[in-house]
């Protein structure tokens, strides 16, 4: 009985998270639970709880998870000042002449604004918003649009300062720069495939992604350089500099995420749109996700607690070491349940909950664990799409004009789905995509 306690809790919690309780409360409320029911069988000790002061306490005090309100607060002061509009415009007139110029413009927006934000809910919906009724109403097909935006706005997934990556160094005991690091290369490939897939589609079927008309487009060079030099440069530079203080080592996530804030702060001073309103509305953001992150890494604290005192940790270890075919099957276990579990629950929800029982396990079978969190947030990227529960599809679907039918959306990101796939396979044939930069 005490070798099934630990799956059955772990199901049990499945269960109560599916019924659409809170995940934190969901978390908490089976671990007390099966504190009592192992209690009552013997094969749990109430003694383990003393621990947990000390682990709540420990998260408070970590200084890596500080990285997190900093980061988003600097994407969502970058958002609300209007930047990722002015980037949209000024990327519409450099490829508007082309067929797909603005499918091309919105990919390297997100891809920006994933560098800048690491939020998928927030890129997705600013993308949509500002992008998606231009793409329209200048003859792009709806399922093309729809299905570029929403990729695009998943890249905040993978490309650094990602927030779930901050999350999965913590998770994972290893440097958040690290992960920082073998992540870039995979983000700006699958955005380079985006870019191939958007030339490939506009060259056999330029009916589905229109060049902009010549009047759009009318500009002269001395102002497109200036907009250039305006819009562009501003941004870039704050990436760079955060992002680079990171990989040179001058600066930790957290001091480069501050440095982070008050450059955008700066930015948004500099383009005369700081307002008290405006830094309102970012921080009631801010703490709004944070809070989210904290609650659900206290109650998944309870419950990695009570689940190791029943013997859970050692009957998963016991199980995955064991599964035939070794690594392999090991591999392709951890990614079928990330992706299902993807269609149900937020990635910082499967992080708390997969992640303390498969690191281990990983590395026992002696697998790098900067490659494998960034296997897993690829692996997160690509369920955030898979109809018919993906988040990004959920975003999107909300700010869509009425006219843009569901099935649009799914058909949409099909292709892109088969990118994801695509770019987690190599991924995981060749783990130097990810390793290289760390030898």
């Amino acid at each position: 009985m005490s070798d099934a306690l630990g799956p059955l809790m772990f199901l049990g919690a499945l269960v109560i998270i599916f019924t659409g309780y809170p995940v934190a409360f969901a978390l908490a409320g089976t671990a007390i639970l099966f504190a009592v029911i192992g209690s009552l069988l013997g094969h749990f000790d109430w003694i383990l709880f003393s621990a947990l002061p000390n682990r709540i306490f420990g998260i408070m005090g970590n200084y890596v998870l500080l990285a997190i309100p900093f980061f988003i607060l600097m994407g969502t002061v970058l958002q609300r000042s209007g930047l990722a509009e002015d980037l949209l415009e000024t990327f519409g007139i450099l490829f508007g002449r082309l067929r797909g110029g603005l499918a091309i413009g919105v990919i390297l927006v997100g891809t920006l604004l994933a560098a800048a934000t690491g939020v998928v809910g927030a890129t997705v919906v600013a993308m949509g918003m500002i992008s998606l009724p231009i793409m329209l109403r200048y003859g792009y097909s709806p399922s093309l649009a729809t299905g570029v935006i929403a990729a695009s706005g998943t890249l905040g997934q993978v490309i650094p300062p990602s927030v779930v990556l901050i999350v999965l160094g913590d998770q994972l005991g290893v440097s958040v720069g690290d992960l920082f690091l073998g992540s870039l290369v995979p983000g700006l490939a699958l955005a380079g495939f985006y870019l191939i897939y958007v030339v490939v589609v506009s060259f056999f079927k330029p009916e589905m992604a229109p060049a902009l008309p010549a009047e759009m487009i009318d500009i002269s060079k001395p102002e497109l350089v200036r907009r250039i030099f305006r819009v562009m440069l501003p941004p870039l530079t704050l990436i760079l500099v955060v992002l680079g203080s990171i990989f040179a080592g001058v600066a930790t996530p957290t001091e480069a995420g501050a440095m982070g804030v008050l450059g955008a702060l700066v930015l948004a001073a500099l383009n005369r749109r700081l307002s008290l309103k405006m830094l309102l509305e970012a921080l009631d953001a801010t703490v709004e996700l944070t809070t989210m992150v904290i609650v659900l890494l206290l109650g998944a604290t309870i419950f990695s607690l009570v689940f190791r005192g029943v013997g859970g940790a050692e009957t998963v270890d016991h199980l995955l070491t064991n599964l035939p075919g070794g690594k392999i099957s090991f591999l392709l276990f951890v990614n079928l349940l990330v992706f299902f579990l993807g269609f149900f629950l937020d990635y910082f929800e499967i992080v708390f909950i997969i992640v303390p029982l498969m690191a281990p396990v990983a590395l026992d079978l002696g697998f790098d664990l900067v490659w494998f969190g960034v296997m897993l947030g690829v692996n997160l990227q690509t369920s955030f799409l898979t109809p018919p529960f993906g988040f990004s599809l959920f975003y999107l679907r909300g700010i869509a004009p009425p006219e843009i039918q569901t099935t649009s959306i799914y058909r949409g990101v099909i292709p892109f789905i088969a990118i994801q796939a695509m770019a987690l396979i190599l991924l995981i044939l060749f783990p130097s995509i990810v390793t290289w930069p760390l030898t």
